[in-house]
């Protein structure tokens, strides 16, 4: 059965409904909450989905309040849904670091005590959340993509690898394109999937696309004054692993963005037309 949802707020905005819902996850083990714009092109039937995945620190409020993207959803008739980025809650293990834990899910699904009761956003964000977007809300299960930004943008890229054929397409802001060599990801892999680099390459997707994942074409946009370009983006080698591999990357550096809101709501749209020209 799908979990019943409860609305938490609702607005009219360009003509169609910004809602914010929450659910008892099945996945994660508590209280879960996301962000849907239903555009006005649901009255006539059901309209394709967009997952956007958020980075760290996120919750599904930064996008949905500063992302920019209801016009464009509007005007293409495409669901944006904006899930949380981790499980919350008084029972769920977190460390005080913002790299870890609550706000930092990594969008994996944990194997390490006491993490793989609650952090388990692989099997949410790709499972359980489609099947209650599909059941609750006038979306086309046959039509769905997924975007995301920094350790979203890591999230968009594994899942539609891990998922061949689920997603029509996928896109990236600034992706932390090989998570398991930088000081984030390490943190994260080991304490949800152990020490064991092994594991790690499941959820990596430079390990990914050497191990024989592929994607038919992928956009990513990257600022080129982000602070955290060398230390932990690097989307030079995404792509190296795509012209090895065979996979179309197109790879847009912008002059003078960071890694904040700014950058992202500037191309929100083209993303948003990227992805409504796949899902036709």
């Amino acid at each position: 059965m799908t979990a019943a949802i409860e609305t938490v707020s609702q607005w009219t905005s360009h003509g169609g409904t910004q809602g914010v819902y929450k659910h008892v996850s099945a996945s994660c083990q508590c209280d879960m909450t996301f962000s849907a714009f239903v555009p006005p092109q649901a009255k006539s039937g059901p309209c394709p989905v967009l997952y956007y995945l958020s980075g760290l620190t996120c919750t599904h409020a930064n996008v949905t309040e500063k992302g920019e993207f209801r016009a464009a959803a509007a005007k293409h008739g495409i669901i944006i849904v904006c899930p949380d980025t981790s499980p919350r809650g008084a029972e769920v293990p977190d460390e005080d670091v913002y790299f870890f834990g609550t706000g930092a899910g990594f969008y994996v699904d944990a194997t390490e005590s006491p993490y793989e009761r609650h952090y388990n956003m692989a099997s949410y964000v790709s499972d359980e959340l489609p099947g209650i977007i599909n059941s609750a809300f006038p979306a086309n299960p046959d039509k769905q993509s997924i975007f995301g930004h920094s350790m979203g943008g890591h999230g968009a890229l594994v899942t539609a690898m891990r998922n061949p054929g689920k997603y029509r397409s996928v896109s990236a802001f600034a992706p932390i394109c090989n998570p398991s060599e930088t000081e984030w990801g390490a943190n994260a892999f080991s304490k949800y999937l152990g020490a064991g680099q092994s594991a790690w390459r499941a959820w990596d997707s430079l390990a990914l696309i050497e191990d024989g994942g592929r994607l038919d074409e992928i956009l990513v946009d990257q600022g080129e004054a982000d602070e955290f370009l060398e230390s932990g983006l690097r989307p030079w080698l995404l792509e190296e692993a795509c012209k090895t591999a065979g996979i179309a990357l197109t790879l847009r550096m912008q002059p003078g963005y960071d890694h904040s809101y700014y950058f992202i709501s500037t191309f929100m749209a083209d993303h948003i037309a990227w992805h409504a020209e796949r899902l036709k």
